[in-house]
Order: C-alpha cells, then sequence, then structure tokens
C-alpha cells in the first residue's frame, strides 16, 4: 500500500480545518481548544498541534492529511508535521488586511520543505472580499520569482479542495495520470 502525506498550513482561519474536513474520508481528528489571544476576534476555537484526516485515493493508495496551526506561536508543530510529507497546501485568506504578507510569510517559513517538495495555493474567502483577485497573486508570485498553482478555493466543497491537491500532486509528478 503507497501512502502519502500532504500538509495544509496558512493563517488563523484560512480553512486548513475545513479542507480537511471536506476531503477527508474518515472522520476528522483535531486539536481545537478555545482561543485566548488576538485570535478569538476571528473564530472562537483553534488548531493548537495538528488537524488529521485521511483521503482514499483508491484500494492501494492514502494521502494522509495533516493541518498545522495558523499560529506563530505552535510553529515548532510545522517542522514535525512536514516531517515526510510530499507536499504543502497552502491556504490564505483574501480577506485579511495583507494576504500577499500572510503569503510571502508562509512561504518563507516554509522555504526549505517546498524546495524538497512543492506547494499549491488556495484563496479563501473572494466571495467575501474579490481583491486581491487571482490575476494579482499571479503578478505578485511572479514578481518573487515563484511559479506555483494557485486557485481560489471554498474550503467548505469538497471538489475545490481536491482540485487543489490534485494540482498539487501533478506539479510533483508530471506523469501522474487522471482517473
Amino acid at each position: 500500500m503507497s501512502q502519502y502525506k500532504i500538509i495544509f498550513t496558512g493563517p488563523v482561519g484560512a480553512g486548513k480545518t475545513t479542507a480537511i474536513t471536506s476531503i477527508s474520508d474518515v472522520p476528522l481528528i483535531k486539536t481545537d481548544e478555545a482561543a485566548s489571544d488576538m485570535t478569538k476576534q476571528r473564530k472562537a476555537e483553534t488548531t493548537v498541534a495538528m488537524d488529521y484526516g485521511i483521503m482514499n485515493l483508491n484500494d492501494s493508495e492514502k494521502i494522509h492529511l495533516y493541518g498545522t496551526p495558523g499560529q506563530e506561536r505552535f510553529d515548532f508543530m510545522w517542522d514535525i508535521l512536514t516531517t515526510g510529507g510530499i507536499g504543502l497546501v497552502l491556504l490564505l485568506d483574501n480577506s485579511r488586511t495583507d494576504p500577499f504578507q500572510d503569503m510571502k510569510f508562509f512561504l518563507n517559513s516554509f522555504d526549505s520543505f517546498i524546495q524538497k517538495t512543492g506547494v499549491a495555493i488556495g484563496i479563501t474567502q473572494m466571495d467575501v472580499s474579490t481583491r486581491p483577485t487571482i490575476d494579482e497573486y499571479h503578478k505578485h508570485l511572479q514578481d518573487i520569482g515563484v511559479s506555483v498553482p494557485i486557485f481560489s478555493v471554498d474550503a467548505r466543497v469538497k471538489n475545490d479542495v481536491s482540485v487543489l491537491v490534485q494540482a498539487l500532486m501533478f506539479s510533483l509528478d508530471p506523469g501522474l495520470e487522471e482517473e
């Protein structure tokens, strides 16, 4: 049996837990606790260690899905969770004050992992805030010399998250065939 590991990361409230929940074939294991800092202005609970789900590709292949905490104070979990991972899904909340700053921060924080594997970026909350646009994200990535798959996604929609994971997988191994 082939088993793979993909890590979901991004700032608080970007939709990591929701995205994993939407594509996991097993009930999500999560480590949410009551938010006790500025996070409580965005949501009542936050991930403090990880989220975990499994996506079955077929009878002999599984992807283990791990979600990181979004708060920097739990960044010690980031290295632990990326160990053995094949790629990163970065979710960004378009309604935050400066999603480009968030993108730069997470791309830099996970740079050594991304260099060995790959990354796909999903922009959430585009229905809440239509700016910046996907084209502006592409331009920003181009300006910093990064070429990765990037999509507008609704973390609640299985197909949106699935497309993001597929884009990551195809970028890692362009020879993969769609089933």
